[in-house]
């Protein structure tokens, strides 16, 4: 077992405190610096005593208006939604943050689980996503905005300059004690089914956070580039709390697909650290220049899998540290993250890995059959504890008897730790096959094909594995393909590359596109039902 500090971190007495009243301690420290930068539409520069100062009015409108514990709020990533949460945080209610890209269906169980009545967006948004199932109570921000008082903004601003954050804590009458209440519930990408609801607690967001802040990646000196929705686990705690917690100034940007405006927001606001995909990042190399990101010191990349040779290519071409780390939403999200590397220290870097583990949580890797707890350089089930850990699924005790093992959460990763304490992840164990009794690993398995066709700087995915039944061997093989591959050409060339026959798909499937969440992910479910069509195309 591998533990960091585990006991230790978590009895600070801060973990018991509410987000609400962490975020305006942190606004309410050099008040006047300049912590946002929204460039949605114009550009627009708000001090951390002007974000306060709106949030608190916003909350006094919705005082009234809203008795609902859980609230929808439906944003891309900037000032709408920043200002939404933090003002039904003040209030003490708990944001649901929507993912708009995932499906009027998956929507809709989203609202009927956490018992939303309400949601809150902009009109804007709203006539883009017009399949969304808007409740009969809709507050439009754009509208709420006629309704804000300017004089009582100002007020309240001089009062932020003046007064500590103890005195405007009593003042405001901002909730102090959050502990294991729920802080936040994010649903779900739907990978692999419909969408669970995962509630983070006020104690899970604030571990996260310190843990973050622990491992000295992001201080107060740099400018953090958010354009991760809100909806996104990363998103929520990493660009949202976090900096209003830590000081942090922000550049906002409503989607993480707008790559040149994106380079150009860079190079205008010199941002020093940005978040993403590899998905959302290979883009850069065709369609950015260089020097439109000198200002950039990190970038730190998660969700996927880094693929070989993509954060060497990264560094030379762009000249910023590519960082991988690990997380779930499950984990508030962050696990593990590489650190940059210091001259005269150890290193915290390692090619191929996520990182170190957080301060403040345990790891083990167990056997997939067995259940036995493995010895390092073994590959295993990844299981964790931590404060960043969440409790269960909301309302749903099947799925938390599932992934809960002695008190540990079973994270669904295959995963090794080195000599070093380093965390390598392997895979899903939902994606893996089972053949011969050999496990074949389904993204090991798209990546040599796509370096075997040359598709591996695609901007996104052309093949994709996946599995489906099969009466004589129990699962078959299903290369999904958005280019011509011929299985004559397919199996040439993977034996070229030493690929055992086991793992060479005999099936293939050439379609239009592969299926992917807004996230930049697969989308597992769309993908297996994609090859059991192809199969059986009268059932589909």
């Amino acid at each position: 077992m591998l533990e960091r500090g585990y006991a230790e971190f978590n009895q600070q007495p801060e973990l018991d405190e509410h987000i609400a009243a962490l975020a305006v301690k942190g606004l309410v420290h050099r008040p006047f610096k300049k912590r946002i930068v929204d460039l949605s539409q114009e550009r627009k520069e708000l001090s951390g005593g002007m974000i306060l100062a709106v949030a608190l009015t916003m909350a006094d409108r919705w005082k009234e208006t809203i008795p609902d514990k859980r609230v929808g709020v439906v944003f891309p990533a900037g000032l709408g939604g920043i200002l939404t949460n933090l003002a039904l945080a003040l209030l003490d209610k708990v944001p649901v943050n929507l993912n708009f890209t995932s499906g009027r269906h998956a929507i809709e169980r989203a609202l009927e689980i956490g018992e939303i009545r309400t949601v809150i967006s902009a009109g804007p948004v709203k006539e883009k996503v017009p399949d969304f199932p808007w409740p009969e109570n809709f507050i439009d921000l754009v509208r709420e905005r006629a309704f804000i008082d300017k004089k009582v903004v100002l007020k309240r601003l001089a009062l932020i300059g003046l007064l500590p954050a103890g005195v405007l804590l009593r003042k405001f009458n901002v909730p102090t004690k959050g502990g294991d209440r729920e802080g936040g519930l994010l649903f779900s990408s739907g990978s692999t089914g419909l969408p669970k609801g995962i509630p983070l607690t006020h104690r899970n967001i604030i571990s996260n956070c310190i843990q973050i802040r622990n491992c000295q990646l992001l201080h107060r000196d740099q400018i953090l580039l958010a354009c991760l929705p809100t909806f996104h686990s990363f998103g929520f705690t990493a660009t949202l709390w976090y900096p209003l917690f830590e000081g942090l100034k922000c550049v906002t940007l409503p989607s993480p697909l707008e790559t040149r405006k994106i380079a150009e927001a860079i190079e205008q606001e010199n941002v020093t650290v940005m978040m993403g995909t590899p998905t959302f990042l290979r883009p850069y190399f065709k369609r950015v220049e260089a020097k439109q990101l000198k200002s950039l010191k990190f970038v730190v990349g998660g969700a996927e899998k880094t693929p070989p040779g993509f954060a060497e290519r990264w560094e030379k071409h762009f000249g910023s540290e590519y960082l991988e780390g690990y997380g779930l939403t499950e984990t508030s999200p962050v696990v593990s993250v590489n650190l940059p590397s210091i001259k005269g220290q150890p290193t915290g870097k390692r090619e191929g890995s996520v990182g170190r583990l957080m301060n403040g949580m345990r790891a083990r890797v167990t056997h997939p059959t067995t259940g036995a707890v493995l010895p390092k350089n073994k590959r295993g089930i990844l299981e964790v504890q931590g404060g960043n850990v969440f409790k269960g699924y909301f309302r749903d005790r099947d799925a938390t008897e599932k992934v809960f093992h002695d008190k540990w959460f079973v994270t669904g990763d295959l995963a090794r730790i080195d000599e070093d304490d380093f965390l390598f992840i392997e895979g899903r164990i939902s994606r893996f096959s089972k053949l011969g009794g050999e496990m074949v690993p389904h993204g090991r398995l798209e990546q040599i094909i796509a370096e075997c066709f040359h598709l591996e700087d695609a901007e996104s995915p052309l093949v994709a594995v996946t599995g489906i039944s099969d009466e004589l061997k129990g699962e078959a093989l299903v290369l999904l393909t958005a280019v011509e591959i011929k299985s004559s050409t397919l199996r040439e060339r993977l034996l070229r590359e030493g690929v055992p026959n086991l793992w060479i798909p005999k099936i293939i499937h050439r379609v239009d596109s592969i299926p992917s969440l807004a996230s930049g992910k697969l989308d597992l479910q769309a993908l297996n039902s994609l090859a059991m069509r192809k199969m059986n195309p009268d059932q589909g």
